[in-house]
């Protein structure tokens, strides 16, 4: 919002929805609205730092849970840590059916890092923002009205849709891995119609390969769209409470009650489909 420019709710409401964004424009670096032609290399700065920081505060609890986990009486914070391991291993041995090292690491990864960023939604909303218009008016001459930053990094579609890809992959990869380059292209390309007459198959083929590829697609696009969409929604709600003022504590309080159950649900989801579909991918039915 350009200054002296009256402020609206529709103002409000943009200025919240904007991410703080980088680029280069003729070779050097731009911020922000400068960054409107910039195209697909322009990075979302806010969500970057805050999903980096918020996967390294992850790091550093459970590593310091490891170092003091005791055989004796656990303290609190060490009962906590085991009871999210414990809840995401039971739901990996339930869940999947193949054998792999990397899937219970990764559930918790994914469950906790997700859950992490959720949480974030619940900070009030003109909080961190009106902070950081602070630090840009005070220590950079900026007008604090250009100055954006979005807390949560899952109501940015790019990072739910970059979580996504990275089961997307790992997904191709472990069902290469397990059937090989020619049972994955037979998985394709031969289901769900098959038949054991030669000439009727190859004219399958096109059939089968359209609506499996549709059904491989789908996964990622689910994954990154439920999280995202939820999570928009929610702070969507929390926007339009803060643009009430001081009176928004009560009324953020009786939202971020309910929304807590958004929260741990979408982090729980995500990391539930992803170990179905690498379940699925790890399969040789076929």
């Amino acid at each position: 919002m350009a200054a002296g420019e009256e402020l609206t709710l529709s103002s409000h409401i943009q200025h919240h929805l904007t991410n703080a964004k980088m680029c280069t424009v003729d070779g050097s670096l731009a911020f922000n609205k400068a960054c409107s032609e910039a195209g697909f290399w322009t990075w979302h700065i806010d969500t970057l730092a805050w999903s980096i920081g918020l996967g390294l505060l992850f790091l550093m609890l459970f590593r310091s849970a490891a170092k003091k986990a005791s055989t004796g009486v656990p303290g609190k914070f060490q009962c906590f840590i085991e009871m999210i391991i414990e809840f995401v291993a039971a739901n990996v041995k339930d869940t999947y059916h193949g054998k792999s090292k990397l899937i219970a690491p990764l559930a918790l990864t994914i469950f906790v890092w997700v859950f992490l960023m959720n949480l974030m939604d619940l900070v009030p909303v003109d909080f961190l923002p009106a902070f950081a218009g602070w630090v840009g008016a005070t220590f950079f001459g900026m007008d604090s009205h250009d100055v954006y930053m979005k807390i949560v990094p899952t109501t940015d579609i790019n990072m739910t849709a970059a979580l996504a890809i990275g089961v997307f992959l790992l997904m191709i990869g472990y069902s290469i891995r397990i059937k090989g380059v020619l049972g994955f292209v037979k998985e394709l390309t031969l289901h769900p119609f098959s038949t054991k007459i030669v000439p009727l198959q190859i004219v399958l083929i096109p059939f089968n390969l359209l609506l499996e590829l549709i059904a491989l697609v789908a996964k990622p696009f689910s994954l990154a769209l439920r999280l995202f969409g939820n999570l928009y929604a929610g702070e969507m709600i929390f926007i339009l409470i803060g643009a009430i003022g001081l009176l928004q504590l009560p009324l953020h309080f009786v939202w971020a009650v309910f929304h807590i159950l958004v929260i741990v649900l979408q982090a729980f989801v995500f990391m539930m489909l992803t170990i179905v579909y690498l379940s699925m991918a790890s399969s040789d039915n076929h």
